[in-house]
């Protein structure tokens, strides 16, 4: 994983970008969903970022915590309201250690597929599972790959395109991996920005939960509830540690 992406500019120009996750429609259900399954319990967040989701979390009352690479990113947070009185630790989320112990462990919006080895993804869910106190909770958001969508011999598709923000993804199938091209057009200017991913199944996620000693309590298409499918684009996951 590399702070390289996560630059200043891109930092700064980050929410105006994903302003359709901020939408309350995206933003409730994933804050509703996160704040039950913490109850009263202190919450930590790998891949913290600029707090779409922590800082709505914290005025929800659960003590939120953060791991973030980017210094950047971080700054960006703290310029916000509320925005220091969340404790963040910089440092890789496969290997940092934040202090103390929490009852919730969450990586959304594809923070895990950051990692570029399967061997970072379960450095990290091992890492995320140290965390926890017995009994706690770890949860993943990810996106499920569309191959299904790309046509023979095509490695590349779009997908997000808005008015202030288009991305094209490149697949590369025997590694595992995709490459977004984003596209930003903000304050009458325009700039591009490229970030890597490893996509992980959900399966393959499950196997690296057991490694880290947890096991899957739920799985669903999103944030709301719906079921898992063939056609969905993400998936929603939930493991425990044992509370012995």
């Amino acid at each position: 994983m590399t702070a390289d992406v996560w630059t200043a500019q891109v930092a700064q120009g980050y929410d105006a970008a994903s302003a359709d996750v901020y939408a309350p429609e995206v933003l409730g259900p994933t804050v509703d969903f996160l704040a039950r399954r913490a109850g009263d319990r202190p919450a930590l967040e790998f891949g913290i970022g600029t707090g779409r989701v922590a800082l709505p979390l914290a005025a929800r009352g659960v003590p939120v915590a953060g791991i973030e690479l980017s210094e950047p990113m971080a700054a960006e947070l703290r310029r916000k309201p509320g925005g220091h009185a969340i404790p963040v630790t910089i440092g890789d989320m496969a290997t940092t250690t934040a202090p103390g112990r929490f009852g919730l462990v969450y990586a959304v919006y594809n923070a895990l597929t950051l990692l570029l080895t399967q061997a970072e993804q379960v450095r990290c869910v091992r890492n995320a599972a140290a965390h926890l106190e017995p009994g706690g909770l770890l949860v993943a958001e990810v996106f499920v790959p569309q191959l299904q969508r790309l046509p023979p011999g095509e490695t590349a598709r779009p997908s997000r395109v808005s008015e202030h923000h288009l991305v094209f993804d490149v697949y590369d199938v025997v590694e595992q991996r995709v490459t977004s091209h984003h596209h930003v057009v903000a304050d009458g200017r325009a700039s591009t920005f490229r970030s890597p991913h490893r996509y992980v199944w959900p399966a393959e996620l499950d196997l690296m939960a057991r490694l880290a000693g947890l096991h899957r309590t739920e799985r669903w298409a999103g944030w709301t509830g719906a079921p898992l499918t063939a056609d969905s684009a993400s998936a929603v996951s939930v493991w425990q540690k044992p509370a012995g």
